[in-house]
């Protein structure tokens, strides 16, 4: 945990599965430093609670399924920026990688357009009817216990 809480960079937005980022890692080759950019969706976010979460990454790059493994509070990792957000009933999405990006056809809004809404806790919307007969039943049960 101490290990951890050192090696952590600047802090990093909320990440989702389905969302669409590009990850900045430095590369050492030789002497020389150099920062490669992968950009591609996030299948799955493991430890998201803890404080070393790890993002698996995905892309098509000629015909092929690359994925990486992200430890998101790396030094190694520059920065990551969120570019697009699709909205998906998963928090895993490893049936991604035998499907088409096609046939996926997943609707994705641009970064620049979230605001503040998106942030906030969904809002869990009841209808007030039911809601209302609940509580009549639950007072009629106590007036005749």
């Amino acid at each position: 945990m101490e290990f951890n809480k050192s090696q952590k960079t600047a802090e990093m937005p909320k990440f989702r599965a389905g969302d669409v980022v590009k990850v900045f890692r430095k590369i050492i080759e030789g002497g020389k430093e150099r920062i490669q950019v992968f950009e591609g969706m996030i299948i799955a976010i493991k430890g998201a609670q803890s404080s070393s979460a790890m993002i698996t990454v995905r892309k098509v790059s000629n015909g092929f399924g690359v994925e990486i493994v992200v430890p998101v509070q790396s030094p190694n990792i520059e920065k990551i920026e969120l570019l697009k957000r699709a909205k998906v009933r998963s928090s895993k999405l490893y049936y991604v990688r035998d499907r088409s990006a096609k046939s996926l056809k997943m609707k994705f809004t641009d970064a620049a357009k979230l605001g503040k809404e998106e942030e906030k806790a969904p809002v869990v919307k009841t209808k007030k009817v039911k809601a209302e007969a609940v509580v009549e039943e639950v007072k009629a049960a106590e007036i005749a216990a």
